[in-house]
């Protein structure tokens, strides 16, 4: 029989979770009336420890590739971008690194997003919420604002008593170099984004004097306010209320999923302890809340798998520390599945199986969408030709009896260097392929990452003996790049009975 554990335990009245500067607002005790509950400020403590410093590294990572990447350049011929990536609306092409990307290659970019959503379901059915943790953009600027308010206001006490005290210049100065650095970085976040969508030398030039698009104001501006809004003043509150992952996670995981556990079995009873105290008989949580002041989001592992939790792992490095401090084994936070939870409780040995059913699936669908994006990016072709076929008239019957069909071909070249196609006609015997104007072979000149269109005549012969409709095909080739199409010949012959 399978063995349930109850990771939950009553949620007592508990006047800790109240923070010194919500009680001396007055904020501290529910409210009878009013539609929302105001919300109580998070005072996260710094930690220190091994996933402190991971998430370090991520954000300085993630903040790095982010403000960076608009201003790598990348050589191309010249009267094209030299930006190594950039969405270029305007000339309807995506560009990155030597990676060009049209419009209709639409089936790319959605096998790069499927591809890139089951990583994410991948990963949070083996490690639950990493992406909460570690690097959602939520989480990353909002671990950069706490830094800023570190570096102005203290740690989590300092701060408390700051907020709690009456407003003087010491107060004012902290205050206000704290926000206007925020205004600041939240600023940089929207012009590092408008960066992407113009060549980033030349906006950060034209968007002082007023010479840049309109939709450059207007998008800084935006992100301008909803970075200030989202990682200063709502935090918690985004991945809380605001966020459909959270919701959504619950179909990731399973109970062979890793995800930031409190070792019940070993930690209760929980308790005070003092220095020379017997351990026998009680757990190892000294109930010291330092997993719940280190935690961004201000709730308490111990109370089991919470919706709110992001998995970031500092109430792991908060406990180990003062494990480490007791001289008691470090983990009693951690890294861990329901289900070696369940196995010790029964006292069977903890197995970990990230090889299931789940991981499996999500590892094969994400094998097939790679492959057949990876394989669409390869195969693309350097050029494409579209027929249109004349529509009124469908076709002219000449003096002689010979058939005449009129087509415009649409040629496209996707390579950066201006290319002359040869138009060839293929599956009608004797015809002749002509340009209205121009004596000779038919051919167009393509510019370089451009469309150019021509039209033609196809004269059939009186003696070719044509169906109605006849499957015919254009050829467009220049040197190694050849691109063809099928349309119909009409001459306008009775069908055979």
């Amino acid at each position: 029989m399978p063995t349930l554990i109850d990771n939950t335990k009553p949620k007592t009245q508990n006047t800790t979770a109240v923070s010194a500067a919500a009680r001396a607002k007055g904020r501290g005790a529910p409210k009878g009336d009013g539609l929302y509950k105001p919300r109580e400020p998070i005072y996260p403590k710094l930690a220190h420890g091994t996933w402190r410093r991971v998430k370090w590294a991520l954000l300085i990572a993630t903040l790095s590739v982010y403000y960076v990447t608009p201003w790598i350049r990348w050589r191309r011929p010249e009267g094209f971008p030299q930006q190594a990536a950039l969405v270029d609306f305007t000339g309807g092409r995506f560009y990155f690194f030597n990676i060009q990307l049209w419009p209709q290659d639409v089936h790319i970019i959605t096998g790069l997003m499927v591809a890139g959503a089951l990583v994410l379901f991948l990963v949070t059915a083996l490690f639950g919420r990493l992406w909460c943790g570690y690097t959602c953009p939520q989480t990353v600027w909002t671990d950069l604002f706490i830094v800023v308010e570190r570096l102005f206001e203290g740690d989590r006490n300092a701060r408390m008593r700051l907020d709690a005290a009456p407003m003087s210049f010491d107060k004012l100065w902290r205050k206000a170099g704290k926000h206007l650095t925020w205004i600041g970085i939240a600023f940089g976040t929207g012009g590092a984004w408008i960066f992407y969508f113009h060549d980033a030398p030349t906006l950060i030039r034209t968007f002082w004097i007023g010479q840049a698009p309109a939709t450059a104001y207007v998008s800084c501006a935006l992100l301008t306010v909803t970075t200030y809004a989202f990682a200063g003043w709502m935090r918690e509150q985004v991945c809380t209320y605001m966020c459909p992952w959270p919701r959504i996670q619950g179909a990731m995981l399973d109970q062979h999923s890793l995800q930031v556990t409190y070792l019940r079995d070993r930690g209760e009873p929980r308790g005070a302890h003092k220095k020379g105290e017997d351990w026998a008989g009680r757990g190892d949580c000294i109930d010291c809340h330092q997993c719940v002041v280190v935690c961004p989001m201000g709730i308490d592992i111990r109370d089991g798998s919470q919706l709110e939790c992001i998995n970031c792992g500092l109430c792991v490095d908060a406990c180990d520390e003062i494990m480490t401090k007791l001289a008691r084994p470090t983990g009693l936070i951690a890294y861990d599945t329901d289900a070696a939870v369940a196995a010790r409780a029964c006292g069977r040995k903890a197995t970990y199986k990230p090889v299931r059913s789940r991981t499996i699936y999500y590892a094969l669908a994400l094998t097939v969408v790679g492959g057949l994006t990876l394989a669409a990016l390869i195969s693309r072709p350097k050029a494409d030709l579209h027929v249109i076929r004349d529509r009124n008239p469908i076709f002219v019957r000449m003096h002689d009896g010979a058939v005449r069909d009129g087509y415009t071909l649409k040629i496209t070249n996707r390579t950066f260097f201006d290319r002359r196609f040869e138009i060839a006609f293929d599956g009608v015997a004797g015809a002749r392929l002509s340009q209205p104007g121009a004596p000779g072979a038919v051919s167009v000149t393509v510019p370089a990452d451009q469309v150019a269109s021509v039209r033609v005549f196809v004269t059939a012969p009186p003696e070719a003996g044509l169906a109605a409709s006849t499957p015919v095909r254009f050829i467009a080739r220049a040197g190694d790049v050849q691109a063809d199409a099928k349309t119909v010949f009409l001459s306008g012959a009775a069908n055979p009975q």
